[in-house]
């Protein structure tokens, strides 16, 4: 189940990593540091919602 979280994190990762920027951008921030700060929360906010769509993917509820 790690490969397929890990996998999962790829992609997950990348859509809030984006959601995260596309926020900020219309929120008129538009810094840096702010948009690597977006992009941060994304890709650590992504680790327990890959854990969590792997355990459903596999049926370890």
């Amino acid at each position: 189940m790690f490969r397929l979280t890990i996998i999962l994190h790829l992609f997950i990762g990348a859509t809030l990593s984006g959601v995260g920027l596309i926020a900020v951008l219309v929120a008129g921030y538009g810094s840096g540091w702010t948009l690597a700060g977006a992009a941060l929360a994304g890709f650590i906010l992504a680790f327990p919602v890959s854990y969590a769509v792997a355990r459903a993917m596999a049926g370890d509820e």
